[in-house]
This record gives C-alpha cells, sequence and structure tokens, in this order.
C-alpha cells in the first residue's frame, strides 16, 4: 500500500466536507413561496424604516448645528 501524499489526504477532506454540507442542506426546512414573499417584503420595510429614521436624524443633527453655528 503507498503511502498517502498530504494531496491526497486534502482532496479527501474537501471531499468530506461537501457532503458534509450536502446532507446537512437536506436538513433545512426551506421556506415555501408565500413564506419567502412575506419575509422579503418584511425586510424591505425593515430597511426603508431605518433610512427613514436615519436621514430624519440627520437632517434634524444638521439643522441644529447650522443653527447653533450660524
Amino acid at each position: 500500500m503507498a503511502a498517502q501524499t498530504s494531496a491526497d489526504k486534502g482532496a479527501k477532506k474537501i471531499g468530506g466536507f461537501f457532503k458534509g454540507v450536502k446532507a446537512e442542506l437536506k436538513k433545512v426546512s426551506w421556506p415555501n413561496k408565500k413564506q419567502l414573499v412575506n419575509y422579503t417584503t418584511v425586510v424591505l420595510v425593515s430597511c426603508a424604516l431605518m433610512a427613514l429614521l436615519v436621514w430624519l436624524l440627520d437632517t434634524t443633527a444638521h439643522q441644529l448645528l447650522k443653527l447653533i453655528l450660524g
């Protein structure tokens, strides 16, 4: 039996890794289309609200500094 090279061992480790990834992805409970649309809508609305909040705070701070510093 020939001794395994480090390249052979590395290839086996990588192959084992991807085999494990595939097995874990089969266990995942994927959302259906309705859930996916709902989750996406929630994320987009949340991002828009946060952007609006940051804009309001920035505008307020800018106006206050302009008022104070003239």
